[in-house]
């Protein structure tokens, strides 16, 4: 007989929670959506190792978002940004740390004005008057969580008086609805010029709704619980849905998977009030960390993201995050490929360039098309793997020369025999010493079944291989 939950606990492992991925490959993407050109006469480059995640457990997800994995609906991705012709990069925010600038700030105070209006300011003031202490606090002082509230219904004092607007957010769960597709439609259509018959429910469906996070709740140190999922939070102005921004949230942060918007709110800065209320989000909620996602530093609609501080950037090597900085940043604007580690190992030993593979000038064109990561649906190509032949060589993880990943030496000494599968042949787990082939195939030779479990687990981290089962069935989504 069959399970009746296809990700039931499998024997053995406790109280952990499994999460169930199936492996594609490493794969040179077919267009990249930001340079579209050359790179030493060659067309535009953007490998990837991928696999499709049938079910994840959030803390999991979590620990593959500090590998530079991310997703695309139930597509999983980790980008070689040695390999890549605009590399990515993965940041983080420390919500606690996080100081709005005057820009950001003055976008806070010029929604919250549109949708109060002068008149609700003026008769509050009246009615509900503060004290001179509330008014220099308010004046000195920008509580970011507090002015994001502000224009809410909820939050309003009265009546009266009456506000010009009714406005709400409610973080809702990532099903699909009429509703929200009519968002998504004309923010494709309209803010995106995308064609018609490039948009469909379907592609909504598929990447923006119904992800393979199982949502629950978390409760962290501080004693606070937040939810885990993935989720909706949905913007209302005057009854009418007008914003939505996709979110991942993650036992310790937010995760910002797209956001999207309504054009007739496109001149009040919605996607910088999106972010602000993202982090105030994760500050309110207790996640410490808001992830927006990966970062080209080529790519001039990109640079917003390093508008936010304090910010972290992922080594690629190390897996470490530092600080970002005006150095930092120097390097990103003169080598194509980052690594911090790698920069601080090279100065202490006085050297005063880095080696040639890595010494060459970034001097690609800076793209004004959209993030093809995070603008999935119009780009959708840039993040699935390519149908061009490629030689062994480059196909092969393990012989790549992805930052961060075991080599072939190093993954044949890693002992995979106990790892989970889950096959269509038998209703039971089964563990990957009983697989027929397991003794008799080499972990270097690539397009066998033993490579394909090994590039995974290295893509994945050897050291995760208990909280995740390789799952061979049928896509169930």
């Amino acid at each position: 007989m069959a399970d009746p939950d296809p990700y039931m606990q499998p024997p053995g492992h406790g109280a952990a929670p499994v999460s169930y991925i199936y492996p594609i490959g490493y794969s040179n993407s077919s267009e990249c959506g930001y340079c579209r050109r050359t790179r030493s006469g060659q067309s535009g480059e953007r490998w990837s190792y991928y696999a499709v995640a049938n079910s994840l457990e959030p803390a999991f997800y979590q620990k593959l978002v500090n590998r530079f994995w991310r997703r695309s609906g139930s597509l999983l991705y980790r980008p070689n940004q040695k390999s890549s012709c605009c590399p990515h990069y993965s940041l983080r925010l420390d919500s606690s740390k996080f100081r709005p600038t005057k820009d950001q700030r003055q976008a806070v105070n010029r929604f919250n004005r549109h949708v109060l209006g002068d008149t609700y300011a003026r008769d509050v003031a009246l009615q509900y008057p503060r004290s001179r202490e509330e008014v220099r606090t308010r004046h000195n002082e920008f509580d970011l969580v507090a002015r994001v509230h502000e224009p809410e219904t909820e939050f309003l004092k009265g009546p009266p008086p009456e506000p010009s607007h009714e406005f709400s957010v409610t973080l809702e769960p990532d099903t699909f609805t009429e509703e929200k597709y009519a968002v998504f439609e004309n923010y494709q259509r309209i803010i995106h010029q995308e064609p018609p018959d490039k948009i469909s429910r379907h592609g909504f469906r598929r990447f923006l709704c119904n992800s393979p996070l199982r949502r629950g709740t978390f409760v962290g140190a501080d004693g606070t619980e937040r939810q885990l999922g993935s989720f909706h939070q949905c913007y209302r102005l005057d009854g009418k849905l007008v914003a939505v921004g996709v979110l991942d949230l993650l036992p310790d942060c937010v995760s910002a998977v797209y956001f999207l918007y309504h054009e007739s709110i496109h001149s009040l800065n919605p996607g910088k009030l999106g972010a602000l209320r993202e982090i105030a989000l994760a500050r309110e909620a207790g996640y410490r960390w808001w992830y927006s996602g990966y970062y080209v530093h080529n790519c001039a609609k990109m640079r917003y993201k390093i508008d936010y501080r304090p910010q972290y950037v992922l080594d690629p090597e190390t897996l470490q995050w530092d600080l970002v900085n005006k150095d930092v940043l120097a390097l990103f604007d003169k080598y194509p490929y980052v690594s911090l580690s790698r920069e601080r190992k090279r100065l202490s030993n006085g050297d005063h360039e880095l080696d040639e593979e890595d010494n060459k000038p970034n001097g690609k064109p800076t793209s004004n098309e959209p993030d093809p990561v995070d603008d999935v649906f119009t780009k959708l190509t840039a993040n699935e793997p390519s149908n061009r032949k490629t030689t062994e060589d480059e196909a092969f993880l393990l012989t790549s020369d992805m930052p961060g990943i075991p080599s072939v030496e190093e993954m044949e000494q890693v002992d995979m025999s106990q790892l989970l599968l889950r096959s269509d042949f038998t209703d039971r787990f089964i563990l990957a010493s009983e697989l027929v082939i397991w003794d008799t195939e080499e972990v270097g030779e690539y397009g066998t079944l033993k490579s394909r479990i090994a590039e995974l687990v290295a893509a994945i981290g050897p050291d995760l291989m208990d909280e995740f089962c390789i799952d061979f069935r049928k896509r169930t989504r």
